[in-house]
């Protein structure tokens, strides 16, 4: 298993939307 870390910075203007895939993986809309 492989763990990606990702670190934003900045305005983020509203919450991010976070979905999973039909295989389970997480998926987060950033606006």
């Amino acid at each position: 298993m492989f763990l990606n870390r990702i670190i934003l910075i900045g305005r983020n203007t509203r919450e991010p939307e976070l979905r999973f895939t039909s295989a389970g993986v997480a998926v987060a809309n950033f606006t």
